[in-house]
């Protein structure tokens, strides 16, 4: 696994307050990122190829997974990971492009299960459309028949929202709809010692109180008694909008966040949509599958080379790039690709072993007994 680096003030980590992002791929390997949300102490998964190398604890640690397409390298570790969650008794959600429910639907009709169990999980499938969301139901307990659920319009709250993220997405063009995401942290409680005093605030109790109500998003029209300044002789005042006081005394912060892209063209509208989506974020992770010798085959195969990414660097402006996907045809050279990036000022760029996935076994590899050796 890389891991990559998190949150300030500690030196050379990413400023994120409750995301932890790993890459458990290296620059060559199939992409896999894992975005822990540190207080639920749970995850969310972007693509699924490869991921027999994942902890079986990190897999059962997953709520939802989020598909860029269906090509075998972002697509082909499903299996895996059914095969860990199976006897969980919760629902896992999944998100890919429209006909993403009928592939899944043939992955797991690929299988007999004529021994399902009632404890057996389910998966909650949703398809994103221009539109808006196609919802599919897989039930274990039904053998994982597929069900159509419901139909709705894109929710301004995101696609995907707990008490500490929200993750977005779009729809790009690679011959087939690819999806970007964008995972944005939502605001911490924190306070801002300067408006406190301006308002007349001394620190007490009923900050404690503040905060539970916060996390427990419960702020709106709930009441707080406070203390008035130092100095007033007066009673205690009473607050009668939790909601309206935190809002005064907040400390402003652009949150942070993490733009994933991956296996998509350099075209006009595609650029329009990482912009929209994905600029100014914190951390981008992102395709660079050709050298810029190589832009007639990006072009092809409606990948991206080296000298896209310096435009879209240059658009987006994230904080920290994080290249990857680059093709296996560069083994063994691809510190050229770092060569061959400018990102612009303010832009730090990442780097990834070439691979991080384990060796494939040969049988000199096995201990004698596995080899029919005594």
């Amino acid at each position: 696994m890389a891991s990559i680096p998190s949150p300030t003030p500690r030196p050379g980590r990413l400023p994120f307050n409750f995301c932890e992002p790993a890459f458990f791929s290296g620059l060559m390997d199939d992409p896999l990122l894992l975005v822990q949300v540190r207080p639920l102490g749970r995850g969310l998964l972007f693509d699924c190829g490869q991921l027999h190398h994942l902890a079986k604890r990190v897999l059962r640690s997953i709520d939802a997974v989020f598909i860029s397409h269906a090509h075998m390298d972002h697509f082909m570790g499903v299996d895996t990971l059914v095969r860990h969650v199976l006897v969980s008794p919760r629902t896992l959600d999944f998100y890919g492009p429209p006909g993403i429910a009928a592939r899944f639907a043939n992955k797991l009709g690929s299988y007999d299960w004529n021994l399902a169990e009632d404890f057996w999980c389910s998966f909650r499938v949703h398809e994103v459309h221009a539109h808006g969301l196609r919802t599919f139901m897989f039930r274990g307990p039904e053998g994982f028949a597929c069900r159509f659920v419901a139909e709705r319009a894109h929710s301004s709250t995101g696609l995907h929202v707990n008490r500490y993220l929200r993750v977005d997405a779009d729809l790009c063009d690679h011959k087939i709809p690819v999806l970007i995401y964008r995972i944005t942290e939502l605001p911490g409680f924190a306070l801002d010692e300067g408006r406190m005093a301006v308002a007349g605030l001394v620190p007490g109790p009923w900050i404690k109180e503040l905060k539970q109500l916060f996390f427990a998003g419960d702020l709106q029209g709930r009441r707080l008694r406070i203390p008035r300044g130092v100095g007033d002789a007066g009673p205690d005042a009473e607050e009668t909008d939790a909601a309206a006081l935190y809002e005064r005394i907040r400390a402003r912060a652009t949150p942070a966040s993490i733009g994933y892209f991956t296996d998509l063209g350099l075209t006009p509208e595609n650029r329009r949509r990482l912009k929209d989506l994905l600029g100014g974020v914190t951390l981008l992770i992102g395709e660079c599958t050709y050298l810029a010798q190589d832009e007639a085959r990006a072009r092809a195969a409606h990948h991206l080379c080296s000298t896209d990414i310096n435009v879209l660097l240059d658009e987006l402006r994230p904080a920290w790039f994080l290249p990857m996907h680059l093709s296996k045809s560069y083994l063994g050279r691809s510190e050229r690709l770092f060569r061959e990036l400018e990102p612009p000022a303010g832009t730090t760029i990442l780097r990834l072993p070439e691979r991080l996935t384990p060796r494939p076994l040969i049988p000199a590899d096995l201990p004698p007994a596995a080899r029919g050796r005594w």
